[in-house]
């Protein structure tokens, strides 16, 4: 599955995209196998209440399931204005 990284979580992890092997069945289990990496992504995921997350371009929950999603867009809160 592909991974999109936006604005403050894109400059923490280095990277904008990236294409992962999972076995995990929720956002949040992805969240928790990426922290696991290294310490960016920890860095990146280290509060989730300034995160959201959309898959496959639509606006989800952490405990959202991941069988069948091709991409997993993280990103901090937008404002309007």
């Amino acid at each position: 599955m592909d991974l999109l990284y936006f604005a403050w979580v894109r400059e923490r992890i280095g990277l904008p995209r990236e294409r992962v092997e999972t076995r995990a069945a929720t956002v949040a289990q992805l969240i928790e196998e990426l922290k696991a990496r290294e310490p960016r992504y920890a860095a990146a995921f280290a509060d989730l209440n300034s995160l959201r997350v959309a898959l496959d371009q639509k606006l989800s929950s952490f405990d959202a399931p991941l069988a069948g999603v091709r991409e997993v867009a993280f990103f901090p809160p937008m404002t309007g204005g």
